[in-house]
């Protein structure tokens, strides 16, 4: 059998005295916490034990004695081996270590039914005498001990995350000899506010005795926070009196709010604050690292914002903009006016049919006139609107993209118009043509068991197909040619708004908190831990240094990533290029919903 005993870095050079921790059962291990130096009052001991395991939840107990020989303390090792009928346990662990010697040498006295204890060497040296007798132990009488030495102050603040392949069920799987071991740390905070520097009757060793750490400004920070949180409640509480008006609640004013990038940002940032508003300390690892990485993302944004508002509003920024776009803007009016022409002609020397040419042309043109128009009766105001939208970019740099992403749907709606009117007919023609096609073949779609069916047509309905047939199959490549230029067009837009909702997703949902901590504290974000021999003397116990494994980048971004709402659809590429051939249309915003002819 072998006894595994974690044993902190901390307490190697700790005064003589008892050692403190918790038996984790069914392991066959000991987590020592602390070392409680002497001299001490066994009652005083028993009381602050208590006391701390009412505190934190953990089973505490005195493991045993811990044994560093000096100087006026030769009789120490014998009066604590007698401790151990004053705190009982099945095991007392006695562990001394030499001078001069880097191992630590483990005896256990074992208690059996009727309290009478009996010493158990492990893993100690033989005398010669020993080594030359016949006599041989049974395997089951001695007992192996090795030392698992950890950085508790590392292990304390890490948090061990699961396997990603097989993960345990915490309800059915007890949790791993790792894992109680991490959370017997991690719990036992309230022991290490006790050290050998303070005035009470009791010293202890542990990782804060090398000096506690504190930070006034993090205090203040902590006692400044419910103050804040109490004026983000009432502004919010404010903020959602105001988008309950029911005017707000109105089909159209509905309908912008839900398509609009700029309303989906805001309504995303305003679930974030009602996040972090909350006074109530976040339960539990994953939502404290969901806390910290909305305000991390949230002070980044308003950063990043306000260096955007430092540029546009310096040198005359602004206006440059607003006098280059109108005639970009008009510059985009005049090229598709160009393309039409050569539409309305012979495009690379295709035989169109001339009268739909000329209608789709004279359709379009008229379009982009009053496009034109609308372009040179909005560009004086042109300047005061990206004045006033350039100081959303105060509430973060994820505003002024969104709102750039509106302003650009609204400069590129006549491209839209375009998309969707030849887009609509080409998909008329498209259905149109698969209907005749199973009518030639005598066939039909059953709209109620959505399969195709067997039918028989007469020689009139026959007759007629094959002219409807006839017709949109000659004028499928005249309306093709239309929707397949301003399908590049319309995705040439969507691509650059893809773009922008891209970056608007990445910064919102990037967890830069999380990345933060393992760059710079690898040990918080633990996925494992590994081994190396510290200390293989004769005569001492095995010794190991147990070291933290740091998740990997990637496995901290899916796991810490902020959820968002996605504005784009889910469609695979298969699918896109299905909408794209048949001629459905391809919307930015919302689900559609595939139909079946």
């Amino acid at each position: 059998m072998v006894l595994k005993i974690f044993f902190p870095q901390c307490c190697n050079r700790a005064d003589s005295g008892l050692l403190v921790g918790r038996w984790i059962a069914n392991n066959d291990s000991a987590v020592v916490l602390a070392v409680i130096h002497y001299p001490f009052i066994s009652g005083q001991v028993k009381q602050y034990i208590q006391k701390m395991q009412a505190q934190s939840g953990v089973e505490l107990s005195v493991l045993g004695s811990w044994s560093l020989p000096k100087e006026g303390q030769e009789g120490m090792e014998s009066f604590l081996v007698d401790l151990s009928t004053i705190f009982p346990h099945e095991r007392w662990l006695q562990i001394s270590r030499q001078v001069g010697k880097t191992g630590f040498i483990c005896n256990i006295l074992l208690r059996d039914q009727n309290g009478v204890a009996g010493q158990q060497k492990v893993k100690k040296k033989r005398d010669e005498d020993d080594e030359k007798t016949d006599g041989k132990e049974e395997e089951g009488e001695e007992e192996k001990v090795i030392f698992v030495h950890y950085e508790q102050r590392k292990v304390m603040l890490s948090e061990l995350h699961p396997i990603q392949n097989g993960v345990p069920d915490p309800k059915t799987d007890p949790p791993s000899e790792l894992r109680q071991m991490f959370h017997t740390v991690a719990h036992s905070q309230p022991l290490f506010f006790l050290d050998r520097y303070d005035d009470g009757p009791l010293k202890t060793t542990h990782w804060q005795s090398e000096g506690r750490e504190g930070s006034i400004i993090v205090e203040l920070l902590k006692q400044a926070s419910v103050p804040l949180c109490l004026l983000i409640t009432w502004l919010l509480s404010m903020w959602t009196w105001i988008c309950n008006i029911r005017i707000f609640s109105l089909y159209p004013l509905r309908f912008l709010g839900s398509k609009l990038s700029t309303c989906v940002q805001l309504n995303y940032r305003t679930e974030h604050m009602r996040t972090i508003s909350s006074t109530k300390p976040a339960a539990g690892h994953s939502n404290f690292m969901r806390k910290a990485n909305i305000v991390v993302s949230i002070l980044v944004d308003v950063a990043l914002g306000l260096l955007l508002i430092s540029w546009l509003y310096r040198d005359n920024h602004i206006t440059m903009l607003a006098n280059t776009l109108v005639p970009a803007a008009d510059h985009v009016a005049k090229e598709l006016d160009k393309l039409l022409q050569w539409l309305m002609g012979a495009p690379a020397g295709l035989k169109m049919n001339r009268a739909l040419d000329q209608v789709l042309g004279r359709f379009f043109l008229y379009h982009i006139h009053l496009w034109i128009s609308y372009i040179h009766l909005m560009s004086p105001f042109v300047e005061g609107i990206l004045w006033y939208g350039g100081l959303s970019a105060c509430l973060g740099l994820t505003f002024a993209l969104s709102l750039l992403s509106d302003m650009v749907a609204l400069l590129t709606f006549h491209i839209y118009c375009f998309y969707v009117y030849g887009a609509r007919l080409y998909c008329l023609k498209i259905y149109g043509l698969s209907s005749l096609w199973r009518l030639f073949r005598g066939k039909k779609w059953n709209v109620l068991r959505q399969r195709v069916d067997s039918c028989s047509y007469d020689l009139d309905q026959l007759f007629i197909g094959t002219l409807l047939f006839t017709i949109l199959l000659f004028l499928l490549p005249t309306t093709a040619l239309y929707y397949l230029v301003f399908t590049l067009l319309r995705l040439l837009v969507v691509l650059l708004q893809g773009v922008l909702h891209l970056s608007v997703d990445f910064l919102n949902s990037f967890p830069l908190f999380a990345m933060a901590l393992r760059i710079c504290r690898s040990y918080r974000l633990a996925e494992g831990v590994k081994f190396r021999v510290l200390c293989e003397e004769p005569g001492t116990a095995l010794h190991l240094m147990m070291e933290i494994n740091p998740l990997k980048c990637s496995t901290v971004v899916q796991t810490y990533r902020t959820p968002t709402y996605s504005c784009y659809p889910k469609d695979s590429w298969a699918a896109l290029v299905k909408k794209l051939f048949v001629g459905e249309l391809i919307y930015p915003w919302r689900h559609k919903t595939t139909k079946t002819d």
